[in-house]
């Protein structure tokens, strides 16, 4: 009986040397301006106290407790980020998060895009510490009604920004986009995606429709190349 010779084995390749280029990143200011009201949700300071108060001390049963009157005005205030200078600010991260978001309409890899492009601050939340982009416009009380996980209607107060505008500084590997896709990019974000609470991409109150803005000019800064 033939016995079987054994497969040959594959050759082995070893590769002495990988070049790895180096980093070429290009940098733009974005002007955009709101097309619709922009509304902010932050996680109060108070609320997460009450939060620290309620783990650190074991939850206890409400039942028959009265109610505490709430304080709308410390509820709106709460709402808002503000940054270390005092000024009201769009979290830089939200602004990435959408361009992200808004990878998927092109069919480019979202993984990628979350290496590849980046939102700077103008300072940070004085309470976070998150990068902060300055947001230009005053903004009103908007009180809105939510639906509780009980079923209980409840009324919530958070800041709105019916006129506004940001001046957008966003960094990103020119070998995975040109500036062209860059901006075109964030016209879709202002456009299908949005910015804060009630904009279309958001799974929890997507009908609104804030949060859109047009992009209405940029500066693109000289080409840095890392070395």
């Amino acid at each position: 009986m033939a016995t079987k010779k054994p497969a040959a084995a594959e050759p082995v390749v070893v590769q002495d040397h990988i070049t790895i280029r180096a980093p070429n990143f290009k940098s733009a200011i974005f002007k955009i301006v709101g097309t619709s009201p922009y509304v902010q949700h932050k996680f109060s300071a108070k609320a997460k106290g009450m939060m620290r108060d309620k783990m650190i001390g074991g939850s206890r049963s409400k039942k028959g407790k009265a109610r505490e009157a709430r304080d709308f005005q410390e509820d709106y205030k709460g709402a808002m980020h503000i940054s270390r200078e005092g000024w009201p600010g769009i979290p830089a991260s939200s602004i990435r998060s959408a361009c992200i978001s808004a990878c998927r309409l092109v069919g480019f890899k979202m993984t990628l895009a979350k290496l590849g492009l980046f939102a700077e601050g103008d300072g940070f939340d004085a309470d976070e510490g998150i990068p902060l982009i300055k947001i230009n416009g005053k903004p009103r009380v908007h009180e809105g009604h939510v639906r509780l996980a009980t079923g209980v209607v409840d009324l919530r107060v958070r800041p709105m920004w019916e006129k506004w505008n940001a001046d957008v500084r966003l960094t990103w590997d020119a070998d995975l986009f040109s500036t062209t896709d860059v901006l075109n990019l964030l016209t879709r974000v202002g456009k299908q995606v949005g910015l804060g609470e009630g904009r279309p991409d958001s799974q929890q109150s997507a009908g609104q429709g804030w949060g859109l803005f047009k992009v209405d000019l940029f500066n693109e800064e000289k080409e840095h190349v890392q070395s």
